[in-house]
């Protein structure tokens, strides 16, 4: 296990710096001067410079690169003295010269627009696109395991084909257009039968009251996001209960007289499950990533709005960090994964 642990996490670290790399080139080649819209249009030459030098862009790019990089790791090399130190919160662990190998939090650099750290903004948001991910998660795992039981039960009836149909139109409709059309649809049109909103957050304030949670903000967001994992995880558990209905030992307990909840619910779905169960648990992250549209179609308050905005302000700092900090979330979720279906499997191999 421990070797296992240390292999992926050094995947993992690969990927990041694979990530780092193809954003900061892919932002580099993008139109437009972060310095100009900093400075503005009647500044002159010298402050566009000074804003330029104090944000590190007036350096090739891969010395920009390199720099960004060792910000960012947990280890780093940087200037022994206190203030550089305590600037990056860390610890010296090594001299190396004037320089000194640093252990410290990752630094993400400072926002082009806010001038506020990026971490601090990214965990901010960070907590509405947690909510929204698991939202849409409980709903397709709860309706997509039932919409699959009650397929596999009758194979091949109106019931099962209506449902095979629909999980066919749900993976094949992309998440963006399934919530333009239901923020439209449930949002606007038919607000007034169905009480929801086009946009919200979790949160409202009130001048009397002061903060309040408003779950129905969460529902249409959630849905629109959840949409493709219910279809997914209604054809996995209709498939893997069709195959577990179809063993010996279910024809058995059936046999035996045991009534038909009681072989479902007590012999067959806990048995199917197992896939089911490492589905969702990998989804999870895609629908962190996956949420960034829809929070936008939404005006949801998470990591896809602050993103999408920091790319329309060119704000560099902010679309690196949020790139990252969602890459990171891949490789730990996918890490935990694989570690407990080795767990619950005996069968599976590290």
């Amino acid at each position: 296990m421990l070797s296992f642990l240390l292999s992926r996490l050094g995947q993992g670290i690969l990927v990041l710096i694979g990530v780092a790399v193809t954003v900061f080139f892919l932002f580099n080649v993008l139109p437009g001067d972060p310095v100009a819209l900093l400075a503005g249009q009647r500044s002159d030459p010298a402050t566009r410079a000074a804003i330029s030098a104090d944000l590190g862009l007036d350096k090739p790019l891969p010395a920009q690169l390199l720099g960004y990089l060792n910000d960012a790791s947990p280890l780093g090399i940087h200037a022994r003295d206190s203030a550089a130190v305590a600037r990056y919160g860390g610890v010296a662990l090594l001299p190396l010269g004037s320089k000194a190998l640093v252990l410290k939090a990752p630094y993400l650099r400072r926002s082009f627009q806010s001038n506020k750290d990026v971490l601090s903004i990214l965990l901010d948001h960070f907590t509405g696109t947690l909510w929204l991910a698991l939202a849409a998660m409980l709903l397709a795992a709860v309706l997509g395991i039932l919409f699959g039981i009650l397929a596999a039960l009758r194979p091949h009836s109106w019931l099962d084909r209506t449902l095979i149909t629909t999980s066919v139109l749900g993976i094949s409709v992309p998440s963006f257009v399934a919530g333009i059309l239901i923020a439209m649809t449930f949002g606007f049109y038919w607000s007034h039968w169905t009480g929801l909103n086009l946009t919200g957050q979790l949160y409202e304030t009130d001048p009397f009251t002061g903060n309040h949670l408003v779950l129905r903000n969460l529902l249409l967001p959630a849905f629109a996001l959840g949409i493709r994992p219910l279809a997914i995880i209604t054809q996995l558990t209709r498939s893997s209960m069709l195959d577990v209905l179809s063993q010996d030992y279910i024809r058995t307990a059936r046999a035996k007289g045991l009534s038909s909840y009681h072989t479902v619910v007590g012999h067959a779905l806990k048995n199917a499950l197992n896939p089911v169960v490492t589905a969702v648990s990998g989804w999870l992250a895609s629908l962190m990533a996956g949420a960034f549209f829809i929070e936008y179609i939404f005006n949801w308050k998470g990591l896809g709005t602050i993103t999408l905005r920091a790319v329309e302000n060119l704000d560099f700092p902010v679309v690196m960090g949020a790139t990252l900090f969602i890459a990171f979330l891949f490789v730990a979720i996918n890490i935990v994964v694989d570690m407990l279906y080795a767990v619950l499997d005996p069968r599976v191999k590290l």
